[in-house]
C-alpha cells in the first residue's frame, strides 16, 4: 500500500468518502473543512492513495487536568497539554489493511513533534464503543468520565489516554 498522509486541502473532494459510519462521514463531508480553514479548531490529515481520499484523522490541541492523568504520573497542578484525536475513519473498501493503525501512528508522531516544540504529554481520544478495543491495543487506557449519554440518546464515547513513549512496539501490538 503506497499511501501519503497529508493535511486536508481546500480543493480535496471529500464527497465520495464512505467509511460505513454515518456520523464520521457527515463530519468529513460537511465540517472537516470548516473546522480547519474557517474556525482553525483542528486539522484533518487525509490518507491518499492514487488521488483518492481513503481515510482521515482530525486532531486538535487540548488539555487534561493533572489529576486526570492515569498511572499516577506526577505533574504540575495545572492543565497539561495533550493532542486530541477528534475523529479517525477509514474508507469502507480499505478497512482491514492497517490504515487506521497508520493514521493513529501519524497522530502519535505529530504529538511527539509537539512535545519537543511546544509541550505535549500524550494523546486523548473519545472512542466510540466499537473502537475502544482498537485504541486499547495501542496502549490507550480509560480516563474517568462522568456517566451520561451522547447526542440523541447514543452511548457517550469512552475517553481514553496514552502517554507519549508508552506505545508498545509494532511487533507486540497485534492486529
Amino acid at each position: 500500500m503506497t499511501v501519503e498522509i497529508r493535511a486536508l486541502r481546500t480543493d480535496d473532494d471529500r464527497r465520495s468518502f464512505q467509511s460505513g459510519d454515518e456520523d464520521l462521514d457527515r463530519y468529513f463531508h460537511r465540517y472537516a473543512g470548516q473546522n480547519q480553514f474557517r474556525h482553525h479548531i483542528g486539522v484533518t490529515y487525509v490518507a491518499v492513495e492514487r488521488s483518492e481520499l481513503i481515510g482521515f484523522v482530525t486532531v486538535s490541541p487540548a488539555t487534561l487536568d493533572a489529576d486526570d492523568l492515569p498511572g499516577g504520573r506526577r505533574m504540575p497542578p495545572y492543565p497539561i497539554p495533550v493532542l486530541r484525536v477528534a475523529r479517525l475513519a477509514v474508507g469502507k473498501a480499505q478497512q482491514g489493511r492497517g490504515l487506521g493503525r497508520a493514521l493513529l501512528r501519524f497522530a502519535l508522531e505529530l504529538a511527539e513533534k509537539l512535545r519537543d516544540e511546544v509541550g505535549c504529554v500524550g494523546l486523548v481520544v473519545d472512542a466510540k464503543l466499537g473502537a475502544v478495543e482498537f485504541y486499547r491495543r495501542y496502549g490507550f487506557v480509560p480516563l474517568d468520565a462522568s456517566e451520561g449519554r451522547g447526542a440523541a440518546g447514543r452511548p457517550a464515547p469512552a475517553p481514553m489516554f496514552v502517554a507519549l513513549g508508552s506505545v508498545p512496539p509494532p511487533s507486540s501490538r497485534g492486529r
